[in-house]
């Protein structure tokens, strides 16, 4: 096995932003103490809230692994080990804010209110595509994108929009999107991860989003290995430094420390809005599992490195500083006891839900009536109707 080449970051770079070390004790970088101000508002009941998300993300994302080696879901694509990344971010989100997802953050959608069954339902193959992202209870949360970087340009097209339509707002008629400086009052973000920064749409929206001053945050979960290819392959240096290469503001955090992930978030958002113009979280984290449940990782991972990062759990982290800020057991058993019924009752509802209808497919694709889709949507009728004729 040839060598992995050394990442530039591991020896030049200073230390990630964090407030949270290994063992989950208040321990800041020099780097963060300038985003210090941003957790000022966040107490133990909110850290509660976040731990209790991340406890019944892991329970439910644990229980579809196994319903996946069943034979009752059609694929898998685990999140453990990020959980803190993904915690941070979307409390730092506002209920006004976009968020496009690549296909990992069971948490986000969790939070921003789609239900844990509407994402298995996914990988059941049991909807069209998801959700229906103009119902408000789904939290301005976009599809899952299983096409690497696609949501990378869907995202800097959606907060193009936000921008041009602040400044019609303003009665500003140039459309001159060029120059920062127009608050938007609302913000987009975009998931994806250390593979599909090397992917031309992730940096053909970089491209965009610096031009036109988009009011959104890019964020990378750098969880080191794009399916078996490490990330010490794609780029010897650190992939924020990419992003400063197009003129966008870029931070590198603890992705395994969700205080620092919530701080940063909070800050580049607020930007955002205010007419600040893009920025980018390269968050360092590890996926402790298969990249989907198609992948076996021992292919081609050390079990050395896979336990080193075991110890950074994101979860026993934030348990941790919990601890010392007084939360006692109790706390902790009844979010495993909660978190543990939950999944298990998703579990029984996958299994229950009835197959969708197939004119649902036709139904979301335009807005109004189109000629190409009626067509289909009545071949396929045609197509259906005659297995009835043969059966009878």
């Amino acid at each position: 096995m040839s060598q992995t080449p050394k990442l530039v970051y591991d020896t030049v770079d200073p230390e990630p932003i964090r407030f949270l070390d290994d063992d989950g004790r208040y321990d800041p970088s020099p780097s963060a103490a300038e985003y210090a101000d941003e957790l000022a508002q966040i107490g133990e009941a909110e850290l509660r809230e976040w731990y209790r998300d991340m406890a019944h993300t892991r329970a439910f994302d644990t229980e579809c692994t196994h319903l996946q080696r069943q034979g009752q879901l059609a694929l898998w694509v685990p999140s453990v080990g990020q959980e803190g990344c993904q915690a941070g971010l979307v409390h730092a989100l506002e209920p006004q804010d976009h968020v496009f997802p690549a296909y990992r953050e069971h948490l986000v959608a969790h939070v921003r209110g789609v239900g844990f069954l509407n994402v298995a339902a996914q990988f059941r193959g049991l909807t069209h595509g998801g959700w229906d992202v103009t119902d408000p209870a789904n939290g301005n949360f976009h599809l899952y994108t299983l096409v690497l970087g696609a949501q990378t340009q869907h995202a800097t097209g959606y907060a193009l929009g936000q921008l041009l339509d602040a400044k019609r707002r303003s009665g500003d008629a140039s459309m001159d999107a060029g120059e920062p400086g127009t608050a938007t009052g609302e913000a987009t973000m975009v998931f994806y991860g250390d593979g599909t920064s090397s992917q031309g749409d992730a940096n053909e929206s970089m491209v965009f989003a610096a031009s036109y001053q988009t009011p959104q945050v890019f964020v990378v979960q750098n969880n080191r290995w794009a399916i078996s290819v490490p990330v010490a392959r794609q780029s010897r240096t650190p992939l924020y430094r990419r992003a400063l290469g197009f003129g966008i503001r870029a931070v590198q955090i603890d992705g395994n420390d969700a205080l620092a992930a919530y701080a940063v978030g909070r800050r580049f958002l607020r930007e955002a809005r205010g007419g600040g113009g893009p920025g980018y979280i390269e968050a360092l984290t590890y996926r402790i599992g298969a990249h989907t449940t198609s992948d076996d990782p021992t292919r081609y991972r050390q079990q050395e490195e896979l336990e080193a990062w075991q110890r950074r759990d994101p979860i026993a982290r934030l348990e941790g500083y919990l601890r010392s800020l007084g939360t006692g057991d109790d706390f902790f058993e009844e979010t495993r006891r909660a978190a543990d019924a939950e999944a298990k009752q998703v579990r029984d509802a996958i299994l229950h839900l009835p197959f969708p209808e197939a004119d649902d497919m036709f139904a979301h694709v335009y807005s109004e009536t189109h000629p190409r889709i009626e067509e289909q949507r009545e071949w396929l009728a045609r197509y259906e109707a005659s297995f009835e004729s043969e059966d009878a």
